[in-house]
């Protein structure tokens, strides 16, 4: 491989966002995306922990989610920088495998943010909201806020894309769970046998990609009245198109995130509960966590009880159920980010 080609490439087809010169410690964060507020915040977390801390940040994402190869370009320049550690939010988490092997290889400690790679184990270390305890909470309160009407509810679900990365299959599968549907393969979602689910389609975890999946899982069934989303633009969207046919108010929307504009929905009547991560957080303590390799070769512990480090989860509603714990909105506008 031509390395210096493949790092002239690198700079050029990924998206450079920041960093200083003046320290000997350089730290790379490659988010899948520079305009999703979730990374946004990451990255203001990073930037903001390694001013403190003395370390350079260097900042890449891929032009769209799911820009795979610009990705793995940047891990590449990262390596040929010298850098001593990566925080990586993969768009393909299987075949990241082989340039993250190859970055700690090379001595650099590689931390997967928000989202495992599969296998876990492919990075040093995980830290990342409980994706699936984030989907079983939208799905108990789901399953609650129904009663009795959930035994005949009529679910549609909004994934990211077909090619399932891990972030999707924990929450999609978490909500199932927590409505109290048996699942087939817990590694991937769409095999299951519940009649109740109408149907999954995906979104690309935008606006745009919700409103159309929604629509297309509206052509299967017009009458479902639940709905599961991957993230909050992905509600916004599914939202949309169920006011175009005046059904905004009848069915239950449900997702994954805690951003400003996410939590607003939640009090507008848009969202019915969203279960809220802490993007900031995570790349702070990821930053700490290179800082502490290249000082004394440590790395990251995890959870007790877990093979990841939780950075938590909170269910935002204004709308309770008894059983399952939940903060109000204000709280969540509080914490919230983006």
């Amino acid at each position: 491989m031509n390395y210096l080609k493949t790092s002239l490439a690198a700079i050029v087809a990924s998206i450079c966002l920041g960093g200083t010169a003046a320290a000997d410690t350089t730290v790379c964060l490659i988010t899948k995306t520079d305009t999703n507020p979730f990374f946004v915040k990451m990255r203001e977390g990073a930037t903001a922990k390694a001013e403190e801390m003395g370390l350079t940040l260097k900042a890449f994402a891929g032009k769209f989610d799911g820009d795979h190869e610009s990705q793995v370009q940047a891990i590449e320049t990262c390596i040929l920088d010298g850098a001593k550690g990566i925080l990586l939010t993969a768009s393909d988490t299987s075949s990241i495998g082989g340039a993250v092997k190859q970055a700690r290889d090379a001595g650099l400690l590689v931390i997967a943010l928000d989202t495992p790679l599969d296998p876990a184990e492919t990075a040093d270390a995980t830290f990342a909201t409980d994706n699936y305890l984030a989907g079983k909470l939208i799905g108990q309160w789901a399953k609650g806020k129904m009663g009795d009407a959930a035994a005949d509810a009529k679910i549609g679900l909004l994934n990211i894309n077909i090619s399932q990365p891990t972030v999707g299959v924990l929450r999609n599968q978490g909500f199932l769970d927590g409505f109290g549907i048996d699942l087939g393969d817990p590694g991937k979602w769409g095999d299951e046998t519940d009649p109740r689910i109408v149907g999954h389609d995906v979104s690309d975890g935008s606006e745009e990609g919700g409103r159309k999946g929604m629509e297309n899982l509206l052509a299967t069934d017009a009458d479902i009245n639940v709905v599961y989303t991957i993230n909050e633009p992905a509600a916004a969207g599914a939202y949309e198109a169920l006011k175009a046919i005046g059904r905004e108010n009848d069915v239950l929307v449900v997702s994954v995130d805690g951003g400003c504009p996410g939590v607003q929905n939640v009090k507008s009547g848009v969202i019915g509960a969203t279960s809220q991560q802490y993007p900031l957080l995570m790349a702070s303590l990821g930053v700490e966590a290179v800082k502490k390799w290249a000082d004394a070769g440590v790395k990251p512990e995890t959870t007790p009880g877990k093979d990841f480090f939780d950075t938590g989860v909170g269910l935002i509603t204004d709308k309770p159920v008894d059983g399952v714990e939940s903060i109000s909105v204000e709280k969540g506008l509080e914490l919230c980010w983006g």
